[in-house]
């Protein structure tokens, strides 16, 4: 009697536990440039800061890094935020500052793509800067 007491209230906690989901929900976009600062020209061993502006959209939006990606000596790059999903988001149209350093590690041209955003076909759009190595 005692096992059967004891797998019975085992089920009972078992059963009577309920999952829920209290952790945050959040979700990471991508958000358009909408100005940047690079030098006119590079040095080889060099490094430079590479500035962007970006709107951050609502007050749910956090910065979180770059998007960044290198195919030779062409270099994309966007921001990337963390969203939170709450409901008291507020609208924010600020405009936030970010930067990086960029070395210079070959020679030749860079081509740096900034992303603007999309079009209505759903392509990407880019800003498209190229900066000779010296």
């Amino acid at each position: 009697m005692k096992k059967f007491t004891l797998i019975f209230v085992a089920l009972l906690m078992l059963y009577s536990c309920t999952v829920e989901d209290n952790r945050p929900k959040y979700h990471f976009e991508i958000l358009p440039i909408e100005s940047f600062t690079v030098p006119e020209s590079f040095v080889l061993g060099a490094t430079y800061p590479i500035k962007m502006k970006y709107k951050k959209g609502t007050s749910c939006h956090q910065f979180q890094g770059f998007y960044y990606e290198k195919n030779l000596n062409i270099r994309t790059l966007a921001v990337e935020t963390v969203v939170s999903e709450n409901s008291n988001c507020i609208a924010d149209t600020s405009s936030v500052e970010v930067s990086f350093n960029f070395y210079v590690t070959s020679n030749g041209s860079y081509i740096f793509k900034f992303f603007k955003g999309v079009d209505e076909a759903g392509n990407d759009l880019f800003y498209e800067v190229e900066i000779p190595v010296n």
